[in-house]
């Protein structure tokens, strides 16, 4: 039986920004935002990146649209990277995959209203197919649950919820397979974050869309995700279905996040607790990532970096003291 070719797929990606220091302005060190990161998504499926502010979840997403050139590694989509696409391939690679962005407002232009913004890339492209500019802005306004009387307003006239609402059709407008979604409910109200997941997997099911959805709300998560990765400092220290990673956490800083979670029913102890500050992506520690925040480490954590291995539940974990 033939082996099923991921949708797509990420091997040892590395994005690294050089430090500059010094009169003659040298090199003098690198800020690791993405260190190493390998992964696999098929079409149809939702993961969902977790981690702490700064862990590098968003560069990842840029890089994977393109807006941020990868240092080392490889992207690949439907089995071809970058580098083996001609003109013509290039061009309905960037239709393909698109992004909506944690901040709506700053993401948007102020002088376009809805109407040019749904379709400014439409244009660019020649997808209008015959219809006016209205008629498509109102098909796409529609589509996220805004009327069409909007589309000649501008982004400081829509609240935040019809900001993000846009934000998505806009994407939505060159009819992608692909759609990396940054912390898109993160800055709504709780009831309004439930109306954007809602349409995220209403969109995903009508669409066949395949989202990659970085997030730090586990409740969230959950609610989305196929599949979950968490990253620490640059790096993936586990993977699986969401009823493995956040129900029965093997790492423990996935233990850590899990349990910092609110739930009802008041106080609970909490075991995993993480001692420290977030280590510095400029000069991260020597060995594992975490063990200087890490209650279960031994001197061995200090002198290797765990590489993710495969469990025998099927998920994936880097570190050298998971019994799974």
């Amino acid at each position: 039986m033939a082996e099923i070719r991921p949708f797509l797929e990420v091997r040892n990606l590395r994005v690294w920004y050089p430090v500059r220091r010094g009169f003659w302005n040298r090199v003098c060190g690198h800020i690791r935002a993405v260190d190493g990161v390998s992964f696999a998504l098929q079409e149809g499926e939702t993961l969902a990146v977790v981690g702490e502010s700064g862990c590098g979840k968003t560069t990842l997403g840029r890089a994977i649209v393109g807006l941020e050139p990868p240092t080392e590694g490889e992207i690949f989509y439907e089995g071809k990277t970058w580098r083996d696409l001609d003109k013509r391939q290039r061009s309905q690679w960037r239709r393909d995959v698109q992004m909506v962005f944690q901040d709506p407002f700053a993401s948007l232009n102020p002088r376009f209203s809805a109407m040019d913004a749904v379709t400014e890339g439409l244009v660019q492209h020649g997808l209008l197919n015959g219809r006016t500019r209205e008629e498509a802005a109102a098909e796409l306004l529609a589509e996220v649950g805004l009327e069409s009387e909007m589309m000649f307003r501008y982004p400081h006239e829509f609240s935040g919820g019809q900001r993000q609402r846009l934000s998505i059709a806009r994407a939505l407008s060159l009819s992608p397979r692909l759609v990396v979604c940054d912390e898109p409910v993160s800055a709504l109200d709780v009831s309004v974050q439930a109306q954007i997941i809602n349409l995220l997997l209403d969109l995903r099911s009508r669409r066949h869309l395949t989202l990659l959805f970085i997030s730090h709300d586990l409740s969230v998560v959950r609610l989305i995700a196929t599949q979950v990765a968490v990253m620490y400092l640059g790096k993936l220290v586990e993977t699986g279905r969401p009823e493995q990673v956040l129900d029965a956490p093997a790492h423990p800083y996935t233990r850590a996040l899990a349990e910092a979670v609110p739930r009802p029913g008041g106080k609970r102890e909490i075991v995993s607790r993480l001692s420290g500050d977030f280590p510095s992506p400029l000069t991260p520690p020597e060995g594992c990532v975490f063990h200087q925040r890490c209650s279960e480490a031994g001197p061995e954590c200090s002198e290797r970096q765990p590489a993710l291995k495969e469990c025998s539940d099927g998920r994936c974990v880097a570190c050298q003291h998971c019994q799974l």
